[in-house]
């Protein structure tokens, strides 16, 4: 709004004083809202130490401790550094995020002590009077006091279409203005708020949808949490009751089962590689709201642009003028214009376009003023007694447009857009035009192409991505547009509003790349139409138009030099709205999920291992053979250290196939030849009467020697970092075995001892190399048989 009619305004509304502000502050009347895009401190720490499989360390502890097997306490040195490094980087990511948060906060023009005040959403109080206009979020629960404005209310009530709101009407906090301007006074603030008060009962329904690896990790840890109980009573009763072991003796060898079984670290490194990479993403001007995005992102392959603002850049330039019919000449034609444009304060691109072109004022204002209707593409004014409408040439012409449809396609090939002013008999409301007009002028505008945008689409082509163009504007200057930046298929465009239903809409989704004259419900059908072929689709956006098919995509980037309700609704804000940034957001998607899979593998191969080995000794009767200490050892330089390395390192691999088939795949020949060498070498040392300290060392470098194996495999192919790594773990673990041995429970190992160790030791490879072979075998035929199905 100009500052001339906010002066208008704030002569009626003096809004509150200071001291009234102080007093509803004081009594809980403020629009403060919980905190939801980060956890706080206490919630960081509860989260990383009061877990379920804290608790067994613990009580696992207390055992050992009982049985005065204090060396076997090493494994807690592990679960402390992992938590620590956990909470660590959290708060680190917490502290960025919320400094990125604080600062793309919205702000809303309230009026205090008779002056306009720009405050924090968050920082108004009830009763406060404020100032709304097109493409903001309405904050708190308001009441129209002077004005008029169209609403959408679909992301609360579900229903897509507009609603004029006049003096009196309510306005519900959480949905936006598409067009107009008001003045409101604050009725409802925080929890109370419409908006706050469909979250509490959506919460209390159910939890927040989670990722595919969440999803999939909650599904292994309760796997693994549900069986460790009952698979430790019996492996401690068996050794104890059965077998007669002393009491030390069988909680050692139930604690190495359970802590090989346990995937200590798994969750912590995710959601620590998550948060590393919203930092590394904020170091781009890219602000995440929803972690599980990134890995969304990761697996996008098909992107839903708009032109104005993705394609092209914000600024609009009107190019030229043509004049229709006789009614007026060019002089007055352009100052009609001009009047129309200057009345309309509160201008989208193209009307500020328009009003910096026209600039040859009358000095008179409208006397009635119809804000923007995306869905019927115009907007009108009575200007003098007569009523003007400016907007679409295939809306605002109606059954004359056939007159003028050659000069505007003409325009339209040359990649420009054109809008069609008019004269009509009535001021129209908002609703479908109809009747006949008088045409009076079409003017011509342009957007430059974005710098770079031919390489970014040249880019997301490279990698497999389909690309769709969504746009409100003629189909034929948006497929122009989009074949000057590069993007494959831009031939194949239709216009939209052509279409007759719904399930044409949906059909032409995958079948056209450009998409003109689209209305925002129709942007959605789009998306759920992609989605419904198998697509993963994420929508970038910068107007309210969007925010419809940005809340349906699977994932949601806005620019935030658009709408102010956009980047509210977004997963996604790019802050400084260059779109040349997606290609590098893209790739810390695939970096981070294709190495949270890398590391997850790792910690898998032990957990397949430890079940397998504590199964096998139930059944046959046999003493566990290793010791936490030694599987502590082995954990930390098989898997703690590697993963957390491997998580932070570049890949721009594409993310494929689902994340615990791809897990399993890669950790389960690890976990089977660890287990078929161990258990054979338990079986050949008990043979030649090994004693048990001699066993579990020998059992232990056969594991570790496994791990380095998969470790070796999952890095390839090998870079100068990698090498570094695997040397330099390899090393630590010799050097603790050498150098530490009553530390970590290492004994010397006999004569017999050893020459069993090497032949299992080498047995290690072509057992690893047969069992991967055959995991891709039956993997390759049941993909096959599920391509089969799906035809």
């Amino acid at each position: 709004m100009n500052h001339a009619v906010l002066s208008e305004q704030k002569k009626v509304y003096a809004g509150l004083s200071s001291a009234e502000v102080n007093e509803r502050l004081r009594n809980g009347l403020s629009n403060h809202k919980p905190a939801t895009g980060t956890k706080t401190i206490k919630q960081i720490l509860k989260s990383n130490l009061l877990t379920y499989f804290n608790l067994v360390f613990v009580v696992l502890a207390i055992l050992l401790i009982v049985a005065g097997s204090y060396r076997d306490l090493t494994f807690l040195f592990v679960i402390a550094a992992n938590s620590a490094i956990g909470i660590a980087q959290e708060i680190y990511s917490k502290k960025v995020l919320d400094k990125m948060n604080l600062m793309s906060e919205p702000k809303v023009i309230a009026i205090r002590d008779g002056d306009q005040t720009e405050v924090p959403s968050e920082e108004l109080v009830k009763d406060d009077c404020i100032y709304l206009k097109g493409g903001m979020q309405i904050p708190a629960d308001a009441k129209v006091l002077d004005g008029n404005v169209h609403v959408n209310e679909s992301m609360l009530t579900g229903e897509s279409d507009e609603v004029e709101k006049q003096a009196g009407d309510k306005l519900l906090s959480g949905s936006f203005i598409t067009s107009g301007e008001c003045m409101a006074r604050v009725t409802a603030v925080g929890e109370h708020a419409y908006a706050s008060r469909l979250t509490k009962e959506a919460t209390t329904m159910g939890d927040k949808e989670e990722s595919e690896i969440f999803r999939s990790l909650d599904r292994m840890l309760t796997f693994f949490g549900i069986l460790i109980i009952p698979l430790g009573i019996i492996l401690f009763v068996q050794q104890f009751v059965y077998a007669k072991a002393g009491f030390s003796e069988s909680v050692i060898g139930m604690v190495a089962a359970l802590i090989g079984m346990i995937p200590e670290g798994i969750y912590l490194l995710t959601s620590s590689a998550l948060a590393v990479s919203a930092v590394r993403l904020s170091q781009k001007k890219v602000l995440v709201h929803d972690l599980k995005c990134i890995e969304t992102l990761a697996r996008v392959d098909c992107l839903c642009v708009d032109k104005t603002g993705t394609i092209t850049g914000k600024d609009m330039n009107v190019t030229g003028m043509e004049v229709l019919g006789s009614t007026f000449n060019e002089h007055q034609v352009s100052t009609l214009i001009a009047d129309f444009a200057q009345s309309m304060t509160n201008a989208n691109d193209t009307m500020a376009a328009i009003q910096n072109y026209f600039s040859l004022v009358s000095g008179h204002l409208a006397s009635n003023v119809v804000p923007f209707s995306s869905k019927y593409k115009y907007s009108a004014e009575t200007l003098n007694g007569r009523h003007y409408v400016l907007g679409a040439p295939e809306y605002v012409l109606g059954l004359q447009y056939a007159a003028y449809k050659d000069a505007v396609t003409a325009y339209n090939r040359n990649g420009c857009r054109v809008v069609a002013f008019a004269e009509y008999p009535f001021l129209p409301g908002g609703e479908k035009l109809s009747g006949e007009c008088n045409p009076l002028a079409l003017i011509v505008l342009e957007n430059p192409i974005r710098e770079n945008a031919e390489k970014t689409f040249r880019y997301f082509r490279q990698q497999g991505v389909q690309i769709r163009v969504i746009s409100g504007d003629n189909p034929l200057t948006v497929s122009q547009v989009a074949r000057r930046a590069g993007i494959p298929g831009a031939e194949k465009y239709i216009d939209v509003s052509a279409l007759e239903n719904d399930s044409a809409v949906s059909e032409a989704a995958v079948h056209y790349t450009v998409f003109g004259r689209v209305s925002p419900q129709q942007k959605k059908l789009i998306v759920k139409a992609l989605q419904k072929s198998g697509l993963t689709v994420a929508m970038t956006g910068d107007g309210v138009n969007d925010i419809i098919a940005m809340k349906e995509a699977d994932c949601s980037i806005a620019m935030a030099s658009g709408s102010e309700a956009a980047s509210q609704a977004s997963q996604i804000v790019l802050l400084d709205s260059d779109f040349v940034k997606m290609p590098s957001i893209v790739d810390e998607g695939r970096r981070v999920i294709n190495n949270i899979q890398r590391a997850a593998s790792l910690y898998l191969v032990k957990n397949i291992f430890s079940l397998l080995l504590a199964v096998f000794s139930v059944i046959l009767m046999l003493d566990y053979p290793l010791t936490p200490a030694l599987i502590s050892l082995i954990s930390l330089f098989t898997i703690g250290i590697p993963s957390f390395v491997l998580a932070m390192e570049p890949n721009k691999e594409k993310v494929t196939g689902h994340f615990l088939p791809n897990v399993i795949k890669k950790a389960l020949p690890a976990g089977i030849t660890d287990f078929l060498t161990v258990s054979a070498l338990v079986l050949f040392c008990r043979e030649f009467k090994i004693d048990p300290e001699c066993l579990a060392t020998s059992c232990s470098v056969v594991v570790a020697i496994v791990g380095f194996m998969i470790l070796y495999r999952i890095m390839c192919p090998m870079r100068r970092m990698h090498t570094g790594l695997l040397i330099g773990v390899i090393l630590g673990w010799l050097a603790s075995m050498l150098f530490l041995p009553a530390f970590f429970g290492v004994n010397a190992l006999t004569k017999q001892s050893a020459m069993l160790m090497v032949v299992f030791a080498l047995l290690t490879e072509p057992v690893l190399r047969y069992t991967s072979e055959l995991a891709d075998l039956i993997s390759r035929k049941y993909n096959a048989y599920l391509r089969r199905k799906a035809s």
